[in-house]
């Protein structure tokens, strides 16, 4: 038998589960479908981190800080502890240009509401005893904080459980079609039928598009990533390298001073600790198509730029490595947005930062499809800017 719902979402990452959870509480009738289960795909494979200081200033830092603040009561309006802390984040600087480049940053961020604070050489060095004694300065972003990332999309996908909600796990979406104002989604387990769908299918949200007649402009950025071994308190919070900005937005003239290997593998030095007293070691990014299997020469990138900044890793061992793939768009932004296709809306392409952008992104699609007025005026995030129809 048919069933029929208000708003049905597709893919059960971190996007998909807050867009579920967040329609459910607006007291429509939600199902959630996945080919997998609950954070099956990428957001089991991301480092949690909820970051304002890797995005652009202006639009992009304001809607990133926006969701930022909801993740303080979070685990108390869900029911499910999503191992919410607020360290803030540490941003590493090498030389003097770098430093100018970071200043300039820093002011424009502030502009923008962030909180942020440069560090000379003395301050950098007291806040992180640790680093390597030639680091330069840092720069100091207070609010930044981390989840565990599976925990965070149980916790919506439960939630909208609890609030009459239908998780269909383990059942892929076969074909979309329309009746007049109803979607038919056929199923492995039968048709759903519903009025409005959300894509939230991260890297799979072209082929669900396709279903639809929308050519949807995301593909796969892989990163890996490096687990050590439990060990001592080698930092306090989330520590990276300011380089980290030219990797991911691949702008600017300044050259990062970095091997051949670390250079190819666009590796850039993050560092991440967890509840477990252990830490996680990245990033790269690369366009390999939807592998996620792990290249030793990353690995050994990855290594040697943790290494540079923090001597100490040498003599810590790394226990296991994996890899996740990032639904990478043209300007580095995200789409959440209604489309041509009356009642079908995408919130995918947020590239590495969906588990910290998802409860904004959940609550704006909920909104939308309510016919509510948005937060802020969200038409940077459009599917029509990229010129499709």
């Amino acid at each position: 038998m048919s069933r029929t719902y208000d708003v049905a979402v597709i893919g059960a990452g971190a996007i998909g589960t807050s867009s579920a959870y967040y329609n459910a509480k607006a007291g429509v009738k939600v199902i959630l479908i996945d080919g997998g289960d609950i954070a099956d795909s990428t957001s089991s494979r991301s480092d949690g981190n909820i970051l304002v200081c890797d995005k652009q200033p202006g639009f992009d830092a304001r809607f990133a800080k926006a969701s930022q603040d909801m993740f303080p009561g979070l685990s108390d309006e869900l029911s499910y502890d999503i191992e919410w802390t607020q360290k803030g984040s540490l941003y590493l600087i090498e030389g003097p240009e770098e430093y100018a480049i970071a200043e300039q940053f820093c002011k424009d961020m502030r502009e923008s509401g962030i909180d942020m604070r440069m560090l000379n050489h003395e301050e950098v060095i007291a806040d992180e005893p640790y680093l390597a004694r030639d680091v330069y300065g840092g720069l100091e972003t207070m609010t930044d904080g981390s989840v565990y990332p599976m925990g965070l999309a149980y916790g919506f996908a439960l939630a909208c459980e609890r609030l009459g909600g239908t998780l269909s796990l383990h059942n892929r979406v076969l074909a979309i079609g329309k009746k007049e104002n109803y979607f038919i989604i056929e199923t492995e387990q039968g048709p759903i039928i519903a009025k409005n769908i959300v894509n939230a299918c991260g890297v799979g949200a072209p082929k669900i598009g396709t279903m639809a007649g929308l050519d949807i402009p995301v593909q796969a950025r892989q990163g890996q990533i490096l687990v050590a071994e439990q060990t001592f308190q080698v930092a306090r919070r989330k520590v990276h390298e300011f380089g980290y900005m030219l990797t991911k937005f691949q702008s600017g003239g300044y050259e990062r001073p970095v091997s051949e290997r670390v250079r190819r593998n666009e590796v850039a030095f993050v560092f991440e600790p967890t509840r477990s007293n252990n830490f996680l070691i990245g990033s790269s990014r690369s366009f390999v198509g939807e592998t996620v299997d792990n290249e030793i020469d990353v690995m050994q990138a990855l290594a040697e730029r943790a290494i540079r900044f923090l001597p100490v890793l040498a003599d810590i061992k790394v226990i296991r490595a994996y890899s996740g793939l990032r639904p990478f768009t043209p300007d580095h932004m995200p789409i959440v947005s209604a489309t041509p296709v009356e009642g079908f809306y995408i919130a995918a392409g947020h590239e590495g930062d969906g588990i910290g952008l998802s409860p904004i992104t959940g609550q704006s699609v909920a909104d939308m499809i309510a016919g509510r007025e948005t937060f802020m005026d969200l038409s940077p995030l459009s599917y029509e800017r990229f010129g499709k129809n």
